[in-house]
Order: C-alpha cells, then structure tokens, then sequence
C-alpha cells in the first residue's frame, strides 16, 4: 500500500483532533498543523470545517460498506449474510474505535450540513447493496415475517447498543469478545422457524 494522499492525511488529522479537543473545539488551523498542510491545500480539498466533517463522516461508512461488500461476495447462504452484518460492524468498530465514535456523534451534524445529500445517496446506495444481497434469500422464505424497516434495527440493534457502551468505556467485556455471540443472536432473531 503506498503513501496516504494529502486529503486522507487530512482527515487522519482532523480526526485525532476531533477525537481529543472535541468536534466544536477544534479548529482548521489545527488541523491544519497536525496534517502538515498548507492552509491552501486544507481549503483546496475540503473548503471548511462541515466539509471535513462530512468527508470524514462518509469515509467512516464508506469502510464499514466496502469490508461488508467484499464478504458478500463469498457469503453462500441467509446465515451467512446476516452475520456478516454483524461481524462486519463489529470488525470495523473494534479496529476503527476513535472513528466510530466520531460517527455515533455526528450524524445529525453531517445530515444537516450542505453534505446532508450525499450521506443520504450513500445510505441508499449501501442499503440498496445489502437489500440485493439479501433479496433471494428473503424469496426463498430464510427470513421471519416482520415489517421490512424493522429488519435492519432487529439485525443489528443489540451490537449496536452494546458497541455504544462499550465505546463509552461502559463494558467489562471487549466488542470482539461478544463477536460470534451478536452474530447468533441476530440470525436467531430473523430466521424462519
């Protein structure tokens, strides 16, 4: 893997500086600093604070949805495709904490923001993948009947409720400790009987 471009050194940059001055406190100059930028390049790439916000927002989902594509493309059954959304959240989580949690508290931020409409075209996009991937299984019958906008929530509602505390430092136990444990809890939950 060669070198990080100056946009993903950027948003590196603005995220330690989120994750320990807090969004509202942080400054452009400081990431400016912490990225080695010039204030030319910082504006050239982004144009202000909300845009970094926002880029740095979508990236976050955007790596989640890329590690969830890539394990549809070898998940030969129901089972498989439902835990593969709970591992994939819990994978990307577990080894992206700091981003994670920038994401918890931002959403309403980005979807206000000028940006709003690409983190909804992105949302459509990725449920719109995971909707196909899951759409001959649900033909078949794999999946309990329920309403179709409860799916998602029941799917992954407890790691994500677990995930939230354990971000928060609220958990003895570790996020990949509980791992195979959420996964079978999910297809539990959405499998015909």
């Amino acid at each position: 893997m060669g070198r990080p471009s100056r946009k993903d050194e950027i948003l590196q940059a603005a995220l330690a500086c989120f994750s320990e001055h807090g969004v509202d406190a942080t400054t452009i100059e400081m990431i400016r600093d912490r990225s080695g930028a010039s204030i030319g390049s910082l504006y050239h790439h982004f144009g202000n604070k909300e845009r970094i916000i926002a880029a740095l927002y979508l990236e976050g989902v955007g790596g989640y949805a890329r590690l969830l594509e890539a394990g549809f493309a070898t998940a030969e059954s129901a089972e498989a495709c439902i835990k593969l959304l709970v591992a994939c959240y819990i994978d990307w989580v577990s080894a992206n904490p700091d981003w994670a949690r920038f994401i918890l508290h931002s959403r309403g931020r980005v979807e206000a923001s000028e940006l709003g409409g690409q983190l909804r075209d992105a949302n459509r996009v990725h449920h719109g993948r995971i909707e196909e991937a899951l759409r001959p299984y649900r033909e078949a019958g794999a999946f309990r009947e329920m309403p179709r906008d409860c799916f998602s929530s029941v799917v992954i509602g407890p790691a994500q409720d677990f995930t939230r505390n354990w971000l928060a430092g609220r958990t003895r136990t570790t996020l990949a400790d509980c791992r195979e444990l959420f996964m079978q809890v999910a297809w539990d939950a959405v499998r015909s009987r």
